[in-house]
């Protein structure tokens, strides 16, 4: 089922959180907050709107991590219902795409509710304070790659990281519901 996110809550609190990655090491919000800014991901291994981006969304982590945003991605679906997010299928999906930053399982889907995720991929842009400044989409992709697409996600979190202010105007996410157990 498609679904758009929210529009932004400008200066909403990131909840804290405690996950485990793929190989069962212990991440925690402040681990991966950058010193200007952090984003917060939810994605998953098979829907094909995180398909379609997933090299760019890898790119653009790279780019933020230079600048000081700190990144992680957090896979909330329910996997026993879905195998191809399981662990295993999460690490051989980091993998392949070169990821540069923690993948982490939200077993019990408690940090989903807490952020209000609601598809994957779904983007929260924090500042240094961890204030809300950006709930938008990567780019104008959806289950197909755009070409030469306005990098939306990555120039807002880049303004986060010089400003502490992310765009007034967003174009909301949309991909696959979050499957909830």
């Amino acid at each position: 089922m498609l679904l758009e996110t929210p529009i932004c809550d400008f200066g909403w609190k990131a909840p804290a959180f405690s996950l485990s990655d793929f190989d069962d090491k212990k991440w925690t919000l402040e681990d991966v907050r950058g010193p200007k800014g952090t984003l917060i991901a939810f994605i998953c291994n098979h829907c094909p709107y995180v398909k379609a981006v997933i090299g760019n969304l890898v790119e653009d982590a790279k780019k933020l991590q230079a600048a000081g945003i700190g990144v992680v991605a957090i896979m909330s679906n329910d996997y026993l219902n879905y195998p191809s997010d399981s662990p295993v299928n999460m690490k051989a999906f980091s993998q392949e795409n070169g990821f540069t930053f923690p993948y982490l399982i939200d077993e019990k889907q408690e940090i989903a509710k807490a952020y209000d995720a609601v598809c994957t991929p779904d983007f929260f842009g924090f500042d240094a304070d961890l204030g809300l400044q950006y709930r938008g989409r990567l780019d104008a992709s959806t289950a197909k790659v755009v070409p030469n697409a306005k990098r939306e996600l990555l120039n807002a979190m880049l303004s986060v990281a010089e400003t502490s202010k992310g765009p007034k105007d967003q174009i909301a996410s949309m991909g696959c519901s979050i499957k909830w157990k």
